[in-house]
């Protein structure tokens, strides 16, 4: 089933081309939510962004460990479209939903491989939120649209041109799948980093 996408979380590590996407999602309607410094650097590139703090009403937190972790936001993305049940529950906490959600995770590997990285700098660049965020649109990609490569936003963007502002059950289902290879590659080399520093 077509999916229009109307309101997008954007979060990510590696920048690279999201101006070009964020303003590519705005031209065509799309409401953008952001964080920290994606959305700072969106600002600056003109698009309109709301802060992640706004849909939470909480600050982020933590030196950044707590941004996204909250109701507003998992239950935007993890909510069943076609579950009367669950767009109830929507509408009583009023939760507007998430229909796109563009994370990548924290530059783990690039780190630790830095001479001099101390054990605090690799434990500081596990990330928590974006895993969380990929993995709750993945598992709803029958309603959400994960995109975690930036090689894959130009043919988002003209796959939602051509389709009135959706992407294909297909489509949806393969970002899905690039998305949970991503988490389980991520969490593998933070296994085998924790395992070395054990022995």
């Amino acid at each position: 089933m077509e999916r229009k996408i109307m309101r997008a979380l954007l979060s990510v590590t590696d920048k690279s081309g999201l101006d070009v996407f964020a303003k590519g999602l705005a031209e065509m309607g799309v409401g953008i939510i952001s964080t920290g410094g994606t959305a700072k650097m969106l600002r600056g590139s003109g698009v309109d962004v709301t802060d992640v703090s706004e849909v939470t009403g909480f600050p982020e937190m933590l030196d950044g460990r707590v941004k996204t972790l909250h109701p507003r936001v998992h239950g935007a993305i993890l909510a069943r479209r076609d579950d009367s049940s669950h767009r109830a529950q929507l509408g009583e906490h009023h939760i507007a939903t998430i229909d796109l959600v563009c994370v990548n995770l924290y530059a783990f590997e690039s780190t630790i491989a830095k001479p001099g990285c101390t054990f605090s700098d690799a434990i500081e660049n596990i990330d928590i939120g974006g895993p969380c965020l990929i993995r709750a649109a993945a598992k709803n990609h029958a309603d959400v649209t994960v995109v975690t490569d930036p090689a894959d936003y130009q043919a988002v963007l003209d796959e939602m041109k051509e389709n009135k502002g959706s992407v294909s059950d297909k489509t949806r289902r393969k970002l899905a799948a690039k998305a949970f290879r991503l988490t389980n590659g991520y969490d593998g080399a933070i296994a085998d980093y924790l395992e070395a520093q054990s022995k």
